[in-house]
């Protein structure tokens, strides 16, 4: 593994899973997850393609950590900010590990809420795209991203949460 620190949500890892580019990402970042996130991967595995089913174990082997998060860790988010109640388990124990971390790390992940919580926590300049890492490496995936992994709907979307969080309740 090389390069940077990356977590990755679940919708991350079924989406370089789908477009042929998992091995790229985990061979040229340290990418992690934590165990909720990589559970959730199993999660309606019998209903995708078969060339769309991760390997658990081979996931696990490709990741450079999957973390446990506790519900201490859990409730030590919550107190942080309580908007950590409107993510999704996996995302808010992705959260709950990028929060306690000191050293250097991004985030990625599609979901609105998720990005929104980190604008909250001003992270924003942790959150990246699918699209970025791909294309930092020099891979393009050999089928196109969802629009939500785009830099292009990634920028476009963390400003307009920015603006939004900027302006506060309505």
């Amino acid at each position: 593994m090389v390069g940077r620190r990356v977590l990755v949500d679940t919708m991350v890892i079924i989406e370089t899973h789908r477009t042929g580019c998992w091995r790229a990402l985990a061979s040229r970042y340290a990418v992690e997850t934590v165990e909720t996130c990589f559970d959730e991967t199993q999660t309606g595995a019998q209903k995708r393609r078969p060339e769309q089913r991760i390997d658990p174990a081979q996931l696990r082997a490709s990741l450079a950590a999957v973390h446990t998060v506790t519900d201490a860790e859990r409730a030590s988010l919550y107190v942080r900010d309580y908007a950590a109640s409107n993510l999704d388990a996996g995302e808010r124990d992705l959260w709950t590990h990028a929060a306690a971390c000191n050293d250097a790390w991004v985030l990625s992940g599609p979901d609105t809420a998720s990005l929104r919580f980190g604008v909250r926590l001003g992270l924003r300049d942790r959150l990246i795209a699918l699209e970025t890492l791909l294309s930092d490496i020099g891979h393009r995936p050999r089928e196109p991203l969802r629009r939500n992994y785009t830099r292009a709907w990634h920028a476009e979307t963390v400003a307009r949460i920015a603006a939004e969080e900027a302006r506060g309740p309505a």
